[in-house]
């Protein structure tokens, strides 16, 4: 693995966003109407004197840890779909490039996303609803660590099933991730799904991010048990991805089909 490769790759998708208003929309845009909108909500909630519910912090920690969770995700699918439209894939892998060397890029490019949307959020959250992040203290990190890991997991499977199916499945990209949503406790308790799916909720990393968010604005302390069970999921996940994603690509080089993505 090569870093000047790396290196220049990562520049070349940061000198997309320069110029290119869609993309600086879906970084900043959507992110902020979201915490609008929800913001407002939870506003409105709290006003109702539900039981003594802090609905500002769990809706508004839920949202940012959410925007997390699919910022990580887009990193690396809309990225490789920025090569398919503007035909580019093919001239990438005719030079040295690597496979790992194009991933480890995406993964960098993520981590820019996310701090970009973490800052803005995270003032906006602050001025607006007086709501600080910065309250989980050191608990942020393995929360935002294990929402990194499934997004890139998520990401390198959407890639491959789009490596095999062609731009037909691009709609993966934006909306496989809302398949899982429902499933991932992110404003609602792992206990207001029916039985049969809080058994699939158990399986998913993020159910276990977001049950210690809420935990831990409930006064408690960081929930280990729970952290650790998301990490050894998404390890499982990740290297069950990478494998597919190699298996995509070998197939899809062997067919032709980097050629027809173009």
């Amino acid at each position: 693995m090569k870093f000047h490769r790396i290196k220049a790759l990562l520049i070349r998708h940061l000198y997309l966003y320069k110029r290119s208003l869609p993309r600086l929309m879906d970084i900043f845009y959507w992110p902020i109407v979201d915490l609008l909108v929800w913001g407002f909500f939870s506003v409105y909630l709290e006003k109702q004197n539900l039981g003594g519910i802090n609905a500002v912090s769990v809706l508004l920690g839920a949202l940012i840890f959410w925007d997390f969770l699919n910022q990580s995700q887009k990193a690396i699918s809309v990225a490789f779909l920025e090569d398919v439209w503007e035909r580019n894939l093919l001239n990438i892998f005719v030079t040295p490039l690597r496979p790992r060397e194009f991933l480890a890029a995406t993964v960098i490019l993520g981590f820019v996303r996310i701090l970009l949307i973490s800052i803005v959020l995270g003032l906006l959250a602050f001025l607006f609803y007086s709501f600080n992040i910065f309250t989980f203290g050191f608990f942020l990190i393995p929360l935002i660590a294990n929402l990194l890991l499934f997004g890139w997991a998520l990401g390198l499977f959407t890639t491959g099933i789009i490596l095999r199916y062609g731009t037909q499945a691009q709609i993966l990209a934006f909306g496989f991730i809302f398949i899982i949503q429902p499933f991932s406790a992110v404003f609602y308790p792992v206990s207001a799904l029916p039985g049969a799916l809080q058994t699939v909720a158990k399986l998913l990393p993020t159910t276990y991010v977001f049950e210690g968010m809420r935990k831990i604005i409930a006064g408690g302390g960081l929930p280990l048990n729970d952290m650790l069970i998301s990490f050894g999921l998404n390890l499982v996940y990740l290297a069950l991805v990478i494998w597919f994603f190699y298996v995509m690509f070998r197939r899809a080089k062997e067919r032709g089909l980097l050629l027809k993505l173009d």
